[in-house]
C-alpha cells in the first residue's frame, strides 16, 4: 500500500508535555500542515504499533511525542520499518530531539517536515547486551538517583526522602565504575559514567564528587537530570567502550533513562538506528 502523509502518533500520558492541551495543539498543527494524525497509540497503555501495522494502514510517518524512555521502546519496535520517524519534544530533557532538530521548537520541526525541508538520517546509538541507548547511557551507582526522580514525578514526598537517603548512601558506598577499554580516567573508578553517541564515536564523560560542595552540586544535577552541571571530566571518545564495576555486584544502568543492570565487564558499541529519522541537522550541526 502506498504511504501517505498521515501520521501515526505515539505518546505517553506520563511524559512531560503530554497533557490534553499539548496533544490537541500537536494534532491541530499537524492537520493544518497537511499531516493529519490518523492513528494514536498511548504507550504503555497500548501496545506499540508494528512495522506491519503501519504498512497496512498506509502510514509514512510515525511521530513520537514522549520522553526518551518511550522513544527508546518505539525505535526498537520500529527497527526495519521503511517509513520515517518524527521525534518530537514530549519529555523533560528531549535529548534525542535536540540532536535531530537543534534549537528548533516543535512547530518549527513540524513545519520543516511538512515543507519537505527535513532530511532523513540513521542516528547514532549505543548498543549493548542490556539494551540500546539512543540518547545515551548512564552507568554506576549514581544511577540510583533515578528512583528519586520517579518519586518527584509522582509528588511522593515521603518516598522522595526515603529514596534520596538510599540513593546518597549507594552513590557514596556503592562499587564505582571504571572505563577499562580504552583505559581512560581513574583506575579506582567513578560514581557515574555517561556514554553519549556522536558521529565521531561514543563520548565518555565521568562524574565525580569528592568534597561536600561537590556532593551537593552533583546531587542537584542528578535530581534535575542535568548531569553536565555537576563536576565531571570528559575522558574521550571511542567506537567501543568496556566498563566494569570495581568490586562485587551488578552494574546499574540507565538506558535513555530506563533502569537496567549488567553483570561483569560490559561492552557498549556505537551503532545506528534501524529506522530513518527526520532531521534538520543531517550533518550533526
Amino acid at each position: 500500500m502506498a504511504r501517505k502523509q498521515g501520521i501515526w502518533l505515539i505518546h505517553n500520558h506520563a511524559s512531560g508535555s503530554n497533557d490534553a492541551a499539548g496533544l490537541a495543539a500537536l494534532r491541530e498543527h499537524c492537520g493544518a500542515r497537511g499531516m493529519p494524525v490518523e492513528h494514536v497509540t498511548c504507550f504503555p497503555r497500548d501496545d506499540l504499533p508494528t512495522p506491519q501495522a503501519l504498512d497496512a494502514a498506509g502510514i509514512g510517518i510515525a511521530a513520537l511525542f514522549a520522553g526518551d524512555g518511550t522513544i527508546n521502546a518505539a525505535l526498537d519496535a520500529l527497527a526495519g520499518w521503511g517509513g520515517k520517524v518524527l521525534v518530537l519534544p514530549g519529555g523533560t530533557m528531549n535529548l534525542l530531539y535536540h540532536r535531530l532538530f537543534g534549537d528548533c521548537d516543535m512547530v518549527e520541526a513540524i513545519d520543516a517536515v511538512a515543507s519537505g525541508k527535513a532530511a532523513t538520517c540513521r542516528a547514532e546509538m549505543i548498543e549493548s547486551a542490556a539494551g540500546n541507548g539512543y540518547a545515551g547511557v548512564l552507568a554506576g551507582p549514581g544511577t540510583s538517583w533515578n528512583t528519586v526522580r520517579e518519586a518527584m514525578r509522582e509528588r511522593d514526598l515521603a518516598g522522595m526522602a526515603r529514596e534520596a537517603s538510599e540513593a546518597l548512601e549507594h552513590t557514596l558506598d556503592g562499587p564505582p565504575v571504571a572505563c577499562i577499554e580504552p583505559a581512560l580516567g581513574r583506575d579506582e573508578g567513578y560514581p557515574l559514567i555517561q556514554l553519549t553517541p556522536t558521529r565521531d564515536g561514543i563520548e565518555i564523560t565521568a562524574f565525580h564528587a569528592e568534597t561536600t560542595g561537590e556532593y551537593v552540586k552533583q546531587t542537584l544535577a542528578l535530581l534535575q537530570h542535568d548531569f553536565r552541571s555537576g563536576p565531571h571530566d570528559v575522558l574521550g571518545k571511542a567506537d567501543r567502550v568496556k566498563l566494569r564495576i570495581i568490586g562485587a555486584g551488578t552494574l546499574g544502568l540507565l538506558l535513555d533513562g530506563e533502569p537496567a543492570e549488567a553483570s561483569g565487564a560490559s561492552t557498549f558499541a556505537l551503532g545506528h538506528a534501524g529506522v530513518d529519522m527526520l532531521t534538520t541537522r543531517p550533518d550533526g550541526r
